[in-house]
């Protein structure tokens, strides 16, 4: 039992830890949306702009690769299935928070620069499709399930080679 929770907890901790990777990643990747500064404060440019929801582009791209290299190594090195892959599922949650956060701190300098009345700006960097934070977890595990039940399909005393047949009389 303690062995599966510190499998848990390495795996969930690990993860966590690579979302301060994949923050700062994002806000450097991520296309802003341009602002205007007015009186009022900073106002979008271009309402119809496509650049709005590219940031949940970048963000799905960057997690989700994560996600797919996680279930990969966590396969690799797993001795115990079930506390891997609920570690993975924690681990891949706290890490996109992690990374959605950190991603939003970073990127908060570039806004409070803007002075100049009239002056275009990059936008905040914001999610505004909130699903993409499933990304890394479920990449995680979708990878890690399948590379398990490939394992078991293959260990399978069932499973007939093709072109053999039984040679039972």
């Amino acid at each position: 039992m303690i062995r599966q929770a510190r499998a848990f907890g390495v795996t969930m901790i690990t993860l966590t830890l690579l979302g301060t990777v994949a923050g700062p990643l994002w806000a450097w990747a991520a296309p802003r949306p341009p602002y205007v500064v007015t009186r009022s404060g900073p106002v979008l440019a271009d309402p119809g702009t496509q650049t709005l929801i590219a940031a949940d582009g970048w963000f799905a791209a960057i997690t989700g690769l994560a996600g797919l290299v996680c279930g990969l190594v966590a396969y690799r090195l797993s001795e115990r299935p079930v506390a891997v892959l609920l570690g993975l599922t924690a681990g891949g949650l706290l890490a996109a928070f992690v990374a959605y956060w950190l991603g939003q701190w970073v990127d908060q300098a570039t806004v409070r620069r803007a002075t100049a009345l009239g002056a275009q700006i990059p936008g905040p960097l914001d999610l505004r499709a909130t699903g993409v934070l499933l990304s890394w977890s479920l990449l995680s595990v979708i990878t890690f399930g399948a590379l398990e039940s490939l394992a078991a399909y293959r260990a399978s005393r069932r499973r007939k080679p093709y072109g053999i047949e039984d040679e039972t009389p």
